[in-house]
């Protein structure tokens, strides 16, 4: 019975566990059968031979690595002469050093020296010297008369045989150039910028600079490369060591390198990519800023969002450096004739070039630098009396007023539009909430804020002055978040002229070229000349060069602190097209308003609510270093603590820890041990300052200083 028939009487016979199934084919497995040999050809064979054998140089591997092969052996054909020329030359140079410091007995005299008997074997080296003259004087005369002999016997040819061995012979001898591994001058030349080539140099620099120690190194994380018009390399320190100490001796550096100090960039690296010990270098081949200045490329454009950073300028490496203006506030400060003005009205070129901005501008130079913003500004003023002085005045009470009423109202507002506390693009040009980026330019700050005018401001006597630097306090604290941008450019930074406690609060700084790194650190806040950024030394020769400290990202990254940059060259000519621009804008959308309009608007003052919201502030006082930087970390970390250690505070400010020991002491500070809790959970004891100590050496200094 064959397989189909049984399976058909089983399922007719109704058995659960079978059903019904297709017909079932027989087969026989048969063995696998050799698939016939497929024959390689010879030459496919020997190309890949050619592709993978190490026997085989890359460069001729493939056509293109080949025909560049042929290129390189054809130059180096056609320089060789020219290569063995000066091979020969630089053998005979060497050789005649090397005969100098035999016939003089070098080796023997500096072997007297180290042991300090050279009086003694001064007889021996003498007659040394004298034999070894003797014996060049000898073999001179024998080889000249080898010449003439062999010349007289066998002609020309031997010699030249002879010259051509002996030529081969200096060119093997001279095929190093001094400077290079394995050769030492006796004469050194000028130092050149030579670590691009070796690596070993760099090193050498960094031992030269003290960065490093005798028997340490660096490690090379990104090899040398050419950024730009200049060479960029990263490197690893050794354990300990911090980038911070390279960065803080950035000339010692640049001298070690045979460059000045404005061709070389030292910067940490920061973020996911870096950590304390690495430190990114770029060197120019020659001054960066030796070229002339280039014109704003605002010029070039037909309209400005505000909301975009402002070009400012380019930095060392010639990357355009743009400036965040919403959500901050800039302080420039310079010696005259820097290019000061010119950044100001820089930061202003963006703004004007917006519409839907609004602008005061106020001048107390009361020169023609700022006249062409009368085109576009909602308020403007130029000149320095006191009536000037007090309608500064009012225009900061005014804006107080104004930014205290859009808070108001950006509480009531839905969180659509308004999502934080914070003005958004789209509320800036809704003309219903009129909420405009509005600026604020004061050129010579100085003048309104040393104005010794008496006023009364709700009973309380204050001077002009006072008043004003309490206004622009709270307006660089409280106003940027409603959209309210300070710009202030003063002549004079120190420490009388404008208030500690305004600079603390002001968010991106610009310093030109000052006298001392006490007024570039009054620009660029406290210990910056510690962290190697020093406005005094910047070259005169260098206009409009300065070091930036931005309140936000730039194209250097958001992690960097401070950068030189050269600022864009606008002349008078192109800030006033900027100007004519910038009323044909605001013409067109109808947003041209006040004094540019040709009305000047009633102030919209509230005396009595700016007085009280600045009224619960202190008179900003003037303290000394490094008192006014310790207070100012206290207020803004310090939170309901009573003891602040010693380590936190050199830290987080980068003092030297001798030194801030005895200048706090000066103040009637000491400091204590006392026990504290880390973060980790662990208790132990550590030195530091209470902090009602510091506060009350800070007071007793502002009544001393006020008195």
């Amino acid at each position: 019975m064959n397989a189909s028939a049984t399976g058909s009487s089983l399922a007719r016979e109704g058995s659960p566990e079978l059903q019904r199934c297709e017909s079932v084919l027989d087969g026989e497995l048969v063995e696998d059968q050799p698939f016939p040999a497929v024959r390689v050809p010879w030459r496919r064979r020997l190309r890949r031979w050619w592709h993978s054998s190490p026997r085989v140089p890359l460069s001729l591997k493939t056509r293109a690595q080949a025909v560049q092969a042929l290129k390189d052996g054809i130059v180096a054909v056609l320089r060789s002469p020219w290569r063995f020329v000066g091979a020969v030359v630089r053998g005979l140079v060497t050789g005649a050093r090397l005969w100098r410091r035999w016939i003089t007995v070098r080796d023997y005299r500096e072997a007297a020296e180290e042991s300090q008997k050279l009086a003694d074997k001064f007889t021996e080296i003498r007659a040394l010297t004298l034999f070894r003259w003797k014996v060049t004087g000898a073999v001179l005369v024998a080889v000249t008369l080898a010449i003439f002999i062999i010349a007289a016997i066998y002609g020309e040819r031997p010699l030249r045989i002879v010259a051509a061995a002996a030529s081969v012979a200096l060119a093997v001898l001279g095929r190093r150039k001094d400077g290079k591994p394995g050769r030492k001058p006796s004469l050194a030349g000028p130092r050149t910028l030579t670590w691009t080539m070796d690596t070993q140099v760099l090193v050498d620099a960094f031992r030269d600079a003290k960065l490093i120690g005798k028997d340490e190194s660096l490690r090379l994380v990104e090899r040398a490369t050419r950024v730009g018009d200049g060479w960029s390399v990263i490197v690893d320190l050794p354990a300990t060591r911090k980038a911070a100490d390279v960065v803080k001796h950035r000339e010692a550096l640049a001298s070690a390198l045979a460059v000045d100090e404005i061709q070389l960039i030292v910067e940490r690296v920061r973020g996911n990519g870096g950590h304390a010990g690495r430190v990114s270098m770029w060197v120019a081949d020659e001054d960066p800023y030796a070229t002339p200045p280039r014109r704003t490329p605002l010029l070039g454009v037909s309209q400005w969002d505000a909301w975009q950073p402002v070009p400012f300028g380019r930095d060392a490496r010639d990357r355009r450096i743009d400036l965040p203006l919403v959500w901050t506030s800039l302080l420039v400060g310079a010696i005259p004739r820097q290019g000061k003005t010119f950044a100001a009205r820089l930061a202003a070129a963006g703004l004007v070039l917006d519409p839907h901005t609004r602008l005061y501008v106020a001048d107390f130079k009361a020169g023609k630098d700022w006249v062409a913003a009368e085109q576009v500004a909602h308020r403007f003023l130029s000149g320095d009396d006191t009536e000037h002085v007090l309608a500064l005045k009012d225009w900061l009470v005014e804006l107080v007023s104004e930014v205290q009423s859009r808070y108001r109202r950006m509480r009531d507002l839905d969180d659509e539009i308004c999502p934080e506390s914070k003005i958004t693009p789209d509320m800036s040009r809704d003309s219903a909430l009129n909420m405009p980026i509005t600026a604020i330019f004061i050129d010579e700050v100085q003048v309104p804020l040393e104005d010794r005018t008496p006023i009364d401001v709700q009973g309380k006597k204050l001077t002009a002055g006072e008043y004003i630097g309490e206004l622009l306090t709270w307006l660089a604290k409280k106003a940027p978040a409603a959209g309210v941008v300070l710009v202030l450019a003063t002549q004079r930074p120190d420490s009388k002229t404008i208030p500690s406690g305004l600079r603390a609060v002001l968010g991106s700084r610009f310093a030109l070229r000052v006298m001392d790194w006490r007024d570039s650190n009054i620009v660029l806040g406290e210990q910056m000349n510690t962290r190697g950024y020093d406005s005094s030394r910047l070259l005169p020769s260098h206009k409009g060069v300065g070091i930036l400290r931005p309140d936000g990202e730039t194209q250097a990254g958001a992690d960097v602190l401070a950068m030189t940059v050269r600022t864009y060259y606008m002349p008078v000519e192109d800030w006033q097209d900027i100007c004519r621009r910038g009323r044909a804008l605001r013409l067109a959308a109808g947003t041209l308003t006040g004094h540019a309009a040709g009305e000047d608007a009633a102030l919209l003052l509230d005396p009595v609510g700016a007085a009280k919201a600045i009224g619960s502030a202190p008179a900003p006082v003037d303290l000394p270093d490094p008192l006014a930087a310790v207070v100012e970390y206290i207020e803004a970390n310090a939170d309901d603590r009573e003891f602040i250690p010693t380590a936190e505070l050199v830290g987080a400010l980068d003092f030297e820890p001798n030194a801030f020991g005895r200048q706090m002491s000066e103040y009637g500070c000491s400091s204590e041990r006392r026990r504290i809790t880390t973060e980790d959970g662990e208790t132990r004891q550590v030195r530091g300052y209470l902090v009602a100590d510091i506060r009350r050496a800070a007071a007793e200094q502002g009544c001393g200083r006020g008195s």
